[in-house]
């Protein structure tokens, strides 16, 4: 299944006014489990750096905003760097943060495989981003290179037990777009050393609460999207019945340490 054309479906819908954009996100917040897991991590980076005075972030493959609009708002004090590969939506994120006064947020339009900084950023988020792209021992290397002494990397991407829906070999990924299902702990790991991470902290995400919400609140919607838009009429509906068990998985798969699972939050020290 292609996702970037109901996405951009999506986004035609609700990125049109400020308020229509931030109940997206609030229902992005609340439909995707990895945002559940990135949030949480944040917030655990944030106690650990509560003394410092200027947090500079970069969010690497930025999309739709979200993430930077979460550490925007919640910490004002921070400065973000969001890059995107799609000028499309760095200008659509562009117009709304302007609108909504969030001055701490620069977007750009680049391409991670040819991001070049050095020692600027203490935290890098990357969600979603790197089972796109074909050479990540590259932006792996251009992320350890743009981190400060210390700073942090933080990943969110499937991984080889069960990402992007692939639990066989002949099994097609579930998302057309990605280049890889997924990653196994000690590939990512290794790609880290290589790229030059002296220290790293890798978990499965989406066990089997998880992958259970995933498939209830984010497959078969989309599934149903692909075949005719006229689902969106549905989809309330379909929602106001499985949403309260999604929470309770999500709940259950945040506070759980999964043995497996298909999905894998990274994180990585320089």
């Amino acid at each position: 299944m292609q996702y970037d054309p109901i996405k951009k479906l999506l986004g035609n819908i609700f990125n049109k006014r400020p308020l229509t954009r931030k109940l997206f996100y609030g229902m992005l917040d609340i439909l995707l489990l990895r945002t559940w897991h990135i949030h949480l991590a944040i917030r655990q980076f944030a106690r650990q750096n509560a003394e410092a005075d200027d947090i500079r972030v970069l969010d690497a493959g930025s999309g739709l905003g979200q993430y930077s609009w979460y550490v925007a708002r919640k910490y004002p004090k921070w400065h973000i760097e969001a890059l995107d590969i799609k000028k499309e939506e760095i200008e659509s994120c562009r117009r709304f943060f302007k609108s909504e006064g969030k001055t701490n947020v620069r977007f750009v339009h680049g391409d991670l495989l040819h991001f070049v900084e050095a020692d600027k950023f203490d935290l890098i988020l990357s969600v979603d981003v790197m089972e796109h792209i074909e050479n990540d021992r590259l932006v792996f290397s251009n992320f350890f290179r743009a981190l400060k002494p210390g700073g942090m990397l933080l990943v969110s991407t499937p991984s080889d037990r069960g990402g992007s829906d692939v639990r066989q070999s002949e099994d097609d990924s579930f998302i057309e777009e990605h280049v890889r299902d997924g990653y196994s702990i000690h590939e990512i790991d290794e790609k880290l050393k290589k790229a030059g991470f002296n220290k790293s902290a890798i978990t499965y995400t989406y066990g089997r609460p998880g992958s259970i919400a995933w498939r209830l609140s984010m497959k078969y919607p989309l599934l149903m999207l692909s075949m005719s838009k006229a689902f969106l009429l549905l989809l309330p509906v379909y929602y106001l019945f499985t949403m309260p068990v999604v929470l309770i998985l999500h709940l259950a798969d945040v506070k759980t340490r999964h043995q497996t699972g298909t999905g894998l939050m990274v994180k990585a020290w320089k």
